[in-house]
């Protein structure tokens, strides 16, 4: 059996690749046998990589020649990324015991290849290396071959990344590693061209050589294996010093990591950092948490400049081409500076937080950009992205073919525009549609030298916004709202012509995780838009709905997760779902997002079946994951021996790490129950983030969700709004509107029915000053109000205005006893 190794990743999760900054120093050890430089190739946005090859921007569609000649093991398999694979004339295996026994009986090394569905650059290897007859034939003569799908197993991910960004400086995917039969990692690297160029070994010389050094220089490679399992293990573990962090350390990350990030702001178009520029919500939840601290110490100047730097953020990504104009939600990430021309996929992760972080800037500035915006994001997935019995689908391509029947596919084409198109589908409104988004005969992607350096784009336009609406308006003559109105119907033409073109694929795998960010933002806009203003029209592709129809939304996406991706009796969850659950069990991420979800669900107005759960999915994640003795979560339940790496995340990149939302999740939940039970789920988060000490106090930038987690837990007593009335009726709705209306990330809203006898038997059970609380003030013909601090609490109030003055009232913050 595998020896299971326990690490810490600290920065080695890298969901966004031009972030190295967060990278520890390469460990002491190099690999002398292999004599050919490393292939490190990234996606789309580093110029670098993109070399010149034309079928980098294109891949041949699934009606290829090989598509129906070959048929490997892959074809049994549910996940998309797999199925892709299942007719290439590669000899592909699944990950599983099948495929190593197969490596051991043929004393083969094993070619490791990871990526997912909708991902450019493992397109393009598939069409110049797997699907080649002649690269097929070397890779089944001298290795067995793997091929993983990273979203469906994250856990085999991390391994090999880890070793490769530990290695060679960087990682992305496709991830191809070389591995001994008893899974040790010998090279490995990443987009690999099929022939040598541009001063780089093409695949078919990887391959050679990797079988050469098996045959001749064995020992050292697998000697070399080991050993960097060994220096991972040992570079990157981690525990606690102590059992929480020293006094202050907290503030002093929060504000390191909002300096940090205010240095690396771009005040010419928004966002932190350079091209290619990457949507990292964290870093905005970090700024706006950081801002309501200074705000709250007396400091609004300051505070007031973070704001600035989100709001113009915000503003540049929304009117930017990575923004889809035409059908909401948001692409990958921007490989320019100006948020213009995007790589083109859509990923489930993304929407939920940029939706999470629209709907805080709109609570902040009443600003109806960002609801609009919001909703964008949230009427582009009820539209496109959730199946019928409610789970949410995980991801769009960013390739698909430009016409019905095209055997190759282009990156973008489903997105991008000529200006021949637009004149003939808009009519008479072309010109305002074409001046309002800078549409050019000669194509637009000619704002940085970094938007399209190879004219893959000529003559093409990717939507932007670059002048003032108001503006525009006035020009022509129009009050704002008849302009607005005029593009919302060319933007309505344009998506229905679009509609009939050949669609991008779409990952239909149902991800536990994501699926918790999403259920978590649909929730809070369930109340937090019900503050828009009365009357506010809406244009395509924003819908308008009614903001309960979210909540709907939210709760069948928990509906489906429970019923097919959780087993009652073991009260573990399933990763992901597709034509069944997979293979996988949930990890980390699965069990923290999960919760983090159910809660926002509960607080936003859902049953407290919801916060049921989510206290029978944390007992679970601390039986899992937790490290009882020295501190913190680990990634995976460690029962797979195939999986060689057990981490500790902290890295917040594209995605929050998982100890970063369950230290917030574990502060939500101790501000709900009592006694021992809240004290141990505040113990718990405290020994997480001690384990994390060195990382808050030297890399903070790195981990900015768990450095607003560390001050929230620095906090004695988290406000609470507990509402008492008869639910639902529309007082109570809007009561629980006034408890949303304020942004304040330290406050936990606690909902409760006296009539109801289960949630009155749940705080009984749990917190039986709530209890009490619906006793003594219930009142049968209102709905009743108490801000406390630590259950003790402010006079009653009745009226959602009242609620929301003590609310928005700094005195509020001193309870009466």
């Amino acid at each position: 059996m595998l020896k299971t190794l326990v690490l810490r990743s600290s920065s080695l999760s890298f969901s966004h690749f031009n972030n190295f900054s967060t990278l520890p120093r390469k460990f002491p050890f190099t690999f002398t046998h292999f004599p050919c430089p490393f292939s490190t190739v990234f996606p789309r946005p580093v110029n670098s990589c993109r070399c010149k090859v034309l079928a980098m921007a294109e891949r041949t569609s699934t009606s290829s020649s090989h598509s129906l000649k070959y048929t490997n093991r892959l074809a049994t398999e549910h996940s998309p990324y797999l199925l892709q694979h299942a007719h290439n004339p590669v000899d592909w295996y699944p990950w599983g015991e099948e495929a190593f026994a197969e490596a051991r009986k043929r004393d083969v090394p094993i070619f490791l290849s990871i990526g997912y569905s909708t991902c450019h650059w493992c397109h393009v290897m598939e069409v110049e290396s797997f699907e080649n007859e002649e690269v097929a034939k070397l890779l089944n003569d001298w290795f067995v071959s793997i091929k993983v799908d990273r979203e469906e197993r994250p856990d085999v991910d991390k391994v090999y990344m880890t070793y490769v960004q530990a290695l060679y400086g960087g990682g992305g995917w496709p991830l191809s590693v070389f591995l001994s039969p008893d899974l040790k990692p010998l090279m490995g690297g990443t987009y690999f061209p099929p022939e040598d160029k541009y001063g780089r070994p093409g695949f078919k010389t990887i391959l050679r050589k990797v079988k050469d050094a098996w045959d001749n220089k064995r020992d050292m490679l697998v000697k070399s294996g080991a050993f960097a399992i060994e220096q991972l293990s040992e570079a990157l573990s981690a525990s606690a010093g102590s059992n929480q962090l020293p006094d202050g350390l907290a503030q002093n990350a929060l504000r390191l990591c909002a300096e940090q990030l205010s240095n690396s702001y771009d005040s010419r178009f928004g966002g932190f950092g350079s091209a290619p520029k990457f949507p990292r919500p964290v870093e905005i939840q970090l700024m706006l948490y950081q801002s309501k601290k200074l705000e709250e110490s007396g400091k609004p100047g300051e505070a007031k400049e973070s704001l600035k730097m989100v709001f113009f953020s915000l503003q540049c990504m929304a009117r930017g081409g990575m923004h889809d104009h035409v059908g909401g939600g948001f692409h990958r990430y921007s490989v320019d500076e100006c948020w213009h021309v995007p790589h083109f996929e859509k990923m489930l992760y993304d929407q939920g937080q940029l939706a999470n972080v629209y709907l805080d800037a709109f609570f902040i500035s009443r600003d109806m950009l960002y609801s609009f915006i919001s909703r964008d994001i949230l009427d582009y997935l009820r539209r496109d992205m959730i199946g019928s019995e409610g789970g949410i689908f995980s991801a769009e391509d960013a390739d698909s073919a430009e016409f019905e029947g095209a055997t190759r596919k282009k990156e973008g084409a489903f997105y991008i525009w000529t200006s021949k198109e637009i004149d003939d589908i808009l009519g008479e409104h072309a010109s305002l549609f074409k001046e309002h988004y800078y549409v050019k005969p000669s194509g637009n992607c000619d704002l940085s030298s970094m938007s399209d350096p190879h004219k893959e784009f000529k003559g093409k336009n990717v939507l932007i916004e670059r002048n003032d609406s108001s503006a525009l308006a006035s020009k022509l003559g129009m009050s704002i709202q008849e302009y607005l109105d005029i593009l919302g119907e060319c933007k309505k033409k344009l998506f229905d012509v679009r509609a009939k073109r050949p669609r991008p694929h779409l990952d239909d795998k149902v991800i536990v995780s994501w699926n918790g960010l999403a259920i978590s933002s649909f929730a809070k806009a369930s109340k937090i838009l019900k503050g828009e203003p009365q009357g506010t029209n809406f244009n395509f592709p924003v819908v308008g709905c009614d903001p309960k129809e979210y909540m709907e939304v939210a709760e069948k996406a928990a509906n489906f997760i429970r019923r097919h991706l959780y087993n009652e009796q073991t009260r573990r969850l399933q990763h992901s779902f597709r034509n069944g659950p997979s293979n996988a069990p949930g990890f980390l991420d699965d069990y923290a997002f999960l919760i983090s979800g159910l809660l926002d669900l509960y607080e936003f107005g859902g049953s407290t079946d919801w916060l049921v759960w989510a206290t029978e999915l944390q007992d679970m994640q601390d039986e899992l994951f937790l490290d009882r003795e020295d501190g913190a979560y680990f990634n995976t339940p460690g029962e797979d021996p195939s999986v060689l790496l057990r981490v500790k995340e902290d890295h917040d990149g594209a995605e929050p790490s998982g100890n970063s939302v369950s230290a917030i999740n574990l502060v939500r939940l101790a501000s709900m129950v009592s006694g021992s039970k809240s004290d141990h789920y505040r113990q718990n988060g405290e020994h997480l983030l001690a384990v994390f000490e060195s990382r808050l106090k030297e890399m903070a930038m790195a981990v900015p969700l768990m450095c607003c987690a560390a001050d929230m837990l620095s906090i004695p007593s988290r406000k609470q709004v507990v509402l008492v009335g008869h639910k639902p009726s529309e007082e109570f709705e809007n009561m629980l509107a006034a408890a949303h209306a304020s942004y304040d990330p330290n406050k936990t809203v606690i909902h409760i029915d006296p009539t109801n006898t289960a949630e009155m038997e749940f705080w009984e059970t749990n917190n039986d000053k709530v209890a009490l609380m619906a006793r003594n003030n219930f009142a049968a013909d209102k709905v009743v109000a108490l801000v406390c601090q630590n259950f003790s609490c402010r006079p009653p109030v009745s009226s959602p205005k009242s609620l929301q003055h003590m609310l928005s009232n700094k005195s509020a913050s001193s309870p009466v006893v």
